[in-house]
């Protein structure tokens, strides 16, 4: 009996051991990772060298039954560090996710190891240095989104060997360059994102090859000439706005193109990147070669007449050369101009690169704002008469003058203002009637650059009234200073995040049915934003959070920055996803799909509704899990002492499940929730 025993016992060990030796080998690469992500052992703490990297011990690493990695999600951890070239040792991933975080440094070309890698999202960080082209050789690679970093250099044309990418996204990035034609290749290539860069040059005409295609967004670059008609096909999915020298028939806000404009069919500005060959230079001094120029030879390797190096192809060659060094010099300062621009009226906030702290300073010594001044520029004056077709009189019932503001904020002083954000400063300020208010400054690259929708979103917020939203009291409009007021009712208790986390009685934690009361007044809100009332279109809030819903004095939950997303420019309302992203708010449906929809505002309440049953700002698995299971210990607040409503309680921890359910089909829409909180008695 014994030795059967011990056998069994050898058996299991057998069976095993090869999974942890499987794991255990790829410990080293997850540790270098570790190391380099998360330099202080600040987010990673799961991660130690003792434990079983597939033993559910590693937070966001997943295995497979033969105990490899092959997931890795560690979006959202507020990692700083930079990215290992270690990571390429990990060579049966899948999936890498390490977007919205602070990772800087470069992308190392050893990531082109993972030749299984199916999802790598990199976006929302700030790295830096160019595209390896290296990830050209990743043949399973199915999305790859950049987006949102500090990218420099082009586009490798190496990119048109992913036959099975379908999303590529590196908007707002700092790349120039030619549109490689290469891209045209990738058969199942359904999103192409460029915009927010300054990539010059024409549309390649072949980008309409790719078959699957449904979005080209290219807006915001220099780009020039005439668009290639069979992008027609697109039809909204195709955005090109504020590249000025475009042209073509067919395509809204262009004229057709002159005798002069480029002519599609003539060979495309030379790529982006060096091009390196059998008998060429290497890679770091080769000259680049436009990739649809057709060269012709009339000899072969081996046979090749002295002709094709006469001094006519040199000195032509030498003509290319110095056309092309002047030309990128050119390009280059033009691009280092309008960033310079593009930096003028940015606020100072710490966790922005754009300034250093010392040019803050120095900037508010020359200005009574802490908005650096401008002029506007091309003429961009939404409120001015006739300018884009809107009746204005509604827009100026709310029209409040700059010295009011002033006044109000006496001139902008230090000790009136409340914080700075990454695109405004916020002051508190008391108006001529006595009425406390927040003023909300902006600068004007912030905003919207196209004048109608601009104009558009400022009409939207003025037409939001309702008792769970902080309200719009006026605006003001400072063409000297260049920037935007906008006047807010001023709420005293500030947001709800002072009253998650309280410990030590470091302040007073809310009653059972203050909190039943505020996730009421908040789905009211929600509701009101979604539905179509009065002459209000229905409005997806997008960065619902507990920060953003603020408390009065009576303990009536009010949202704030509702529509706001409506006036500023798309680079500004992404980088307001940052915080969202990292708490846990946004919808895990967002990374795939880049929109937003009513669901996506479900799940971020859901979110905060967790949050106020436990009564903290993180919402573990074990908050889940105890709403799932109805283990009140786990998932409602301590500080409550038990004096709350268990029938409640059970009610709103599966009301919080299922608004944050993974699939949004699932969550319920607004008005169901409204009405489910309407049946409490306490509210």
């Amino acid at each position: 009996m014994h030795y059967f025993l011990l056998s069994l016992l050898l058996l299991l060990l057998l069976l095993l051991l090869p999974l942890s030796i499987s794991s255990l080998t790829e410990l080293p690469a997850l540790m270098a990772m570790k190391a380099s992500l998360d330099p202080q052992n600040q987010f990673l703490t799961s991660w130690t060298p003792h434990a079983d990297p597939c033993g559910g011990a590693f937070e966001g690493v997943v295995c497979n039954e033969q105990g490899r990695v092959t997931n890795i999600s560690l979006q959202g951890k507020g990692l700083w560090g930079q990215i290992p070239p270690a990571v390429g040792g990990l060579r049966n991933l899948t999936g890498l996710y390490l977007h919205f975080n602070a990772l800087n440094g470069k992308i190392p070309k050893q990531i082109a190891a993972l030749n299984q890698l199916a999802d790598l999202y990199l976006n929302v960080n700030n790295l830096s240095g160019a595209i390896p082209r290296e990830i050209g050789k990743m043949p399973n690679l199915q999305v790859l989104q950049l987006c949102y970093n500090k990218l420099t250099g082009g586009i490798p044309t190496e990119l048109g060997q992913l036959k099975r990418l379908s999303v590529l996204a590196v908007q707002s990035n700092q790349l120039m360059g030619a549109i490689p034609a290469s891209l045209g290749e990738l058969g199942m290539l359904t999103r192409l994102d460029l915009s927010f860069n300054s990539f010059f040059g024409p549309i390649p005409a072949k980008l309409a090859d790719a078959s699957m295609l449904e979005v080209l967004d290219v807006r915001s670059n220099t780009l020039s000439g005439n668009i290639p008609p069979a992008l027609k096909r697109l039809n909204e999915g195709f955005q090109y706005k504020n590249n000025p020298n475009l042209c073509g028939v067919g395509f809204s806000g262009l004229e057709p193109c002159t005798a002069t404009a480029r002519n599609p069919n003539m060979p495309q500005p030379f790529e982006p990147n060096n091009f390196s060959g059998k008998g060429l230079p290497d890679s770091s001094t080769a000259k680049e070669i436009p990739e649809t120029a057709n060269i012709h030879s009339n000899c072969s390797q081996t046979h090749c007449s002295e002709a094709s190096n006469s001094p006519e192809i040199g000195l032509v060659f030498g003509v290319i050369g110095v056309v092309v060094a002047l030309t990128v010099s050119g390009l280059f300062l033009f691009s280092w101009y309008r960033r310079q621009k593009q930096k003028i009226g940015s606020t100072f906030d710490s966790s922005d690169s754009r300034l250093s702290t010392d040019q803050a300073k120095e900037v508010h010594k020359k200005s009574v704002s802490p908005l650096i001044n401008l002029e506007y520029s091309n003429g961009w004056d939404p409120l001015a008469r006739g300018s884009s077709g809107y009746s204005q009189e509604v827009l100026e019932s709310f029209m409040i003058n700059l010295e009011e503001v002033e006044r109000a904020t006496q001139s902008f002083s230090e000790v009136n203002l409340l914080r700075k954000g990454n695109f405004s400063a916020i002051y508190k300020g008391i108006l001529r009637d006595g009425s406390v208010v927040t003023i909300n400054c902006i600068s004007k690259t912030s905003c919207k650059p196209d004048e109608a929708e601009f104009l558009k979103g400022l009409k939207i917020l003025t037409s939001l009234k309702h008792e769970n939203l902080v309200r719009l009291r006026g605006f003001c409009r400072s063409k000297g200073r260049g920037e935007w007021f906008l006047i807010y009712d001023f709420i005293p208790n500030e947001s709800l995040l002072q009253y998650l986390d309280i410990k030590d009685g470091s302040a007073e934690a809310l009653e059972w049915s203050t909190r039943v009361s505020i996730i009421n007044g908040i789905a009211k809100g929600i509701g009101y934003l979604h539905g179509n009332e009065g002459n209000k279109p229905a409005i997806v809030h997008q960065t619902i959070s507990a920060e953003k819903v603020l408390i009065d004095s009576h303990y009536n939950p009010l949202l704030s920055e509702s529509g706001l997303h409506k006036l500023l420019a798309d680079d500004i309302v992404f980088s307001m996803l940052k915080p969202s992203a990292a708490m846990g708010y946004l919808a895990p449906e967002y990374t795939t799909t880049g929109r937003f929809t009513s669901k996506s505002d479900i799940y971020a309440f859901g979110m905060i509704v967790f949050q106020l049953l436990c009564g903290k700002r993180k919402i573990t698995q074990v908050t889940r899990q105890g709403a799932e299971a109805g283990r009140f210990e786990d998932f409602i607040d301590a500080n409550l002492e038990g004096k709350f409503s268990e029938s409640e309680a059970s009610k709103l921890g599966r009301l919080a499940l299922l608004c944050t359910h993974e699939s949004p089909i699932y969550r319920p829409p607004i008005e169901n929730v409204v009405k489910e909180l309407s049946e409490f008695n306490c509210t």
